[in-house]
């Protein structure tokens, strides 16, 4: 998996740590994931179902992120747009645990740095993008006039 070859190297690592970023953050929601899986293994829940449908809702927040990852490292903008609503997302819930009724500020700075960091990245790595916004998509390619 390459990056197009009319992004420069700055761009590239721009959209390479990006990527890693909003990757591990995917990947510490899918671990979230796990955890909740041991709480209804271990009967810790107060109601089965509800607990059943967060899990499902981690695994697929997860996956969701992974993808958006993915999508910033082959340079898509869906995959950027995704990515940035994520560190927004991210960013509220720090704010959220650092000044809540019972605020743990480190926890919310282990949420709010990586956030900011990503966005930034996101955004360096957009700027430096080529612009694909007159390119012919293969599937809009002109036909061949009909004879």
């Amino acid at each position: 998996m390459t990056i197009p070859e009319r992004v420069s190297p700055r761009s590239q690592s721009a959209t390479v740590a990006a990527a890693i970023i909003v990757a591990l953050e995917g990947l510490v929601t899918l671990v979230l994931a796990a955890v909740e899986i041991g709480a209804i293994l271990a009967g810790d829940t107060a109601d089965l179902v509800s607990a059943l449908a967060l899990l499902v809702l981690t695994i697929v927040l997860g996956a969701g992120i992974l993808a958006f990852a993915f999508g910033i490292l082959r340079d898509r903008t869906w995959g950027r747009s995704g990515g940035i609503v994520t560190q927004v997302l991210v960013f509220a819930v720090g704010l959220g645990a650092s000044t809540g009724p019972a605020p743990h500020p480190l926890i919310g700075a282990w949420l709010i740095i990586p956030a900011i960091i990503g966005f930034l990245l996101i955004i360096v790595a957009a700027r430096r993008s080529p612009d694909r916004s007159h390119e012919p998509v293969a599937d809009d390619a002109p036909e061949e006039p009909a004879r």
